[in-house]
C-alpha cells in the first residue's frame, strides 16, 4: 500500500513555529515530530511506501526521514521547485503509483485508520474518496434570512454543522489520468470538475480523534492534549517503547 504526504509548503499560517522547520516537523508532546506520527501508523496500519512530495526546507525533511527504514518504511521524494497545490505533485510521478492509493497533508493528526479508508474506496469503485469529520459552529448572532427585501426566516444564536475534509483522501489512479503534469492543480479544482462531470466523489465520515495543526493556537491545543490522545494517536509498540525508555535509569 503507498501514500503521498504532502509536505512541500510553508506553513505561513503557523508562523512563527515554521519560521526554521517545515510544518510536518514540528514537535508534539516534546518527543515526535507529526510527520513521525503518520510514519508509524501507516507502517502499523500496513502501508509499505510512501513518497514525500516536498519542496520549502525539504531538505531538512530528507534529513530526518532518510529512507524510511527507521519505521520499516520504502520511502522516496518528489521535489517541487514552485508551489503545485494539493494535487499538482502527484501528477508528476503518477505513473510510479498503484492503482488507489491515499494522498494526506503532513500536518494531519487523527487515528482515523488509514487502511480501513484505503479499502472503503476501493470497495465503492469511488474516484475520490475524502475523509470527513463533523464540525459545529456557534454563531454569536441573530440570523437572518431574506427574500426580495423582506425577512422570510429568523434563527437566534444557532449552531451551523457542517462536514469539513480532514486532509486525507482515498485516489484512483485513473481519475487523475487526464490532467497533464507539471501545473499547479488543487484539491478543490479536482473536486469542481468530478462534480461537473458527474463523476462524483465519495465521503467517508469519521468519528475519532481528528487535530487541525492550522494555526498557532491550534498547534498549541494539540500539545496541551497530546499526552491525553497518545494512546489512540500512536500504535502500541510506539508507545510502549517509549515507557521502557523513560523508565531506564540514566547512564
Amino acid at each position: 500500500m503507498h501514500a503521498v504526504i504532502l509536505a512541500g509548503g510553508k506553513g505561513v499560517r503557523l508562523r512563527p513555529y515554521t519560521t526554521c522547520l517545515p510544518k510536518p516537523l514540528v514537535p508534539i508532546g516534546d518527543q515526535y515530530s507529526i510527520l513521525e506520527i503518520i510514519l508509524y501508523q501507516l507502517r502499523a496500519r500496513g502501508f509499505d511506501r510512501v513518497t514525500l512530495a516536498i519542496g520549502h526546507l525539504g531538505h531538512l525533511i530528507r534529513s530526518f526521514v532518510g529512507d524510511g527504514s527507521r519505521w520499516d518504511l520504502s520511502i522516496d521524494y518528489a521535489e517541487e521547485s514552485q508551489p503545485l497545490s494539493t494535487i499538482g505533485p502527484v501528477l508528476n510521478f503518477l505513473d510510479q503509483l498503484p492503482d488507489d492509493f491515499i494522498i494526506m497533508n503532513g500536518d494531519v493528526l487523527t487515528d482515523l485508520d488509514y487502511a480501513t479508508f484505503l479499502q472503503h474506496h476501493i470497495d465503492h469503485d469511488n474516484p475520490l474518496t475524502v475523509a470527513t469529520f463533523r464540525r459545529s459552529v456557534h454563531i454569536d448572532f441573530g440570523v437572518l434570512e431574506t427574500e426580495a427585501g423582506r425577512i422570510v426566516r429568523f434563527k437566534e444564536k444557532p449552531n451551523v454543522d457542517y462536514s469539513v475534509s480532514m486532509g486525507v483522501y482515498a485516489v484512483s489512479r485513473r481519475a487523475l489520468e487526464r490532467y497533464p503534469a507539471g501545473r499547479s492543480f488543487g484539491f478543490d479544482e479536482l473536486v469542481l470538475d468530478l462534480l461537473a462531470r458527474g463523476t462524483l466523489p465519495g465521503s467517508y465520515p469519521f468519528e475519532g480523534h481528528w487535530l487541525d495543526i492550522g494555526r498557532p493556537d491550534d498547534y498549541d491545543d494539540a500539545n496541551a492534549r497530546f499526552n491525553e490522545l497518545k494512546p489512540s494517536l500512536l500504535p502500541s509498540f510506539v508507545v510502549a517503547s517509549a515507557a521502557t525508555r523513560l523508565a531506564q535509569p540514566a547512564d
